[in-house]
């Protein structure tokens, strides 16, 4: 089913940045990468789609992708005491981070589903942004929200983009994979001799006692 929509959606939307990510798991749970800059209007002809009408998002989570090492081999020519030889060597380059959002879709006037799509954000900081599809599934709202406050993508469109979970003043997004916890909260006080263990255990670069 999942590659018949995608096929829909290049059908409709000539040129869209659009794909299949694969999964290998048990339940090969594909989904469809959207273009962001399409995504509402892509979001919309699902929901309207005579045959897939996705009218119900069931759920949005998000994902966080740090930058990663990855190792390439590759082969260059030298020329060694005249002779052109094939040099292989491993060269390591440096992927940038980008965040995710994912969103489960359903049919419920033809009873099928879900239907997952993503969009990817450009990076995890300024670039952090993707389109609000609240406007299309009214259920996105809160869950955007949850989004927005534990990941840190800013939905732009979105009708009250705020915190959902965190205190209004609180900094930093807690489910990022780089985020530190403070040594301690103001709401919820610490032992003074408790928190000065774990202030020294993160200086020395170690995991405090439990």
């Amino acid at each position: 089913m999942t590659g018949d929509i995608l096929e829909s959606i290049r059908r409709q939307f000539p040129g869209a940045q659009v794909g299949l990510i694969t999964n290998p798991g048990p339940s090969a749970q594909h989904s469809i990468l959207l273009d962001p800059a399409l995504a509402v209007e892509i979001a919309t002809f699902l929901r309207d789609h005579d045959e897939w009408c996705l009218d119900y998002a069931s759920n949005v989570s998000g994902v966080d992708w740090p930058p990663r090492k990855v190792k390439e081999a590759r082969v260059r020519k030298e020329v060694v005491d005249g002779v052109e030889k094939e040099i292989k060597e491993t060269v390591e380059r440096e992927e940038p981070g980008f965040l995710e959002a994912v969103y489960h879709l359903y049919s419920v006037r033809k009873k099928h589903g879900p239907v997952v799509v993503r969009m990817r954000t450009a990076d995890r900081g300024t670039g952090a942004t993707l389109p609000s599809l609240t406007p299309v599934w009214k259920s996105a709202d809160f869950q955007e929200r949850e989004v927005f406050d534990l990941y840190g993508i800013r939905f732009e469109g979105h009708p009250d983009l705020r915190r959902l979970l965190m205190w209004e003043e609180f900094e930093d997004h807690p489910m990022r994979k780089d985020y530190v916890a403070p040594d301690d909260f103001e709401y919820e006080p610490t032992p003074h001799d408790e928190i000065l263990e774990k202030v020294k255990a993160r200086e020395a670069g170690r995991e405090p006692a439990v």
